[in-house]
């Protein structure tokens, strides 16, 4: 199965949704059931919203794995400010928005493999995975 990725670009909420939603027909083209979609769906969410709060603009890259492990791979990529302390960006509850603070610790619970690379002032790229059962 080779499928072209899914790019979305983050400019605005709009594509937020966008975004989202290709993750989600995506997951179900995939063979994922009801709940592992709404994971997939909320951790996209999640990641363009911090695109789109943090960086302002960047991409969301959806694609198939299809190896030994079959699933869904998803890349947030921006060229933003960058992450200042990552540790504490992965602890529950803490926010710079004033949102929930589920964020990036929430998507690494929702999602198989979490994998963060981020530089201050050069940006930052996220990779997340969910594999087929």
């Amino acid at each position: 199965m080779n499928i072209a990725p899914n790019r979305v670009e983050i400019h605005n909420e709009w594509d937020i949704v966008r975004a989202r939603q290709s993750g989600r027909e995506r997951a179900k083209e995939l063979g994922f059931g009801h709940v592992d979609q709404a994971r997939i769906a909320t951790a996209i969410s999640e990641l363009a919203r911090n695109i789109y709060l943090y960086a302002k603009h960047g991409e969301i890259i959806i694609s198939v794995i299809d190896g030994e492990k079959r699933g869904i791979s998803i890349i947030a990529e921006d060229n933003g400010p960058g992450i200042r302390d990552l540790r504490k960006a992965m602890e529950d509850g803490y926010t710079t928005s004033g949102g929930l603070g589920a964020g990036l610790p929430g998507v690494k619970r929702l999602m198989d493999d979490f994998d963060i690379v981020s530089e201050e002032g050069q940006g930052t790229k996220i990779t997340a995975k969910k594999y087929l059962r």
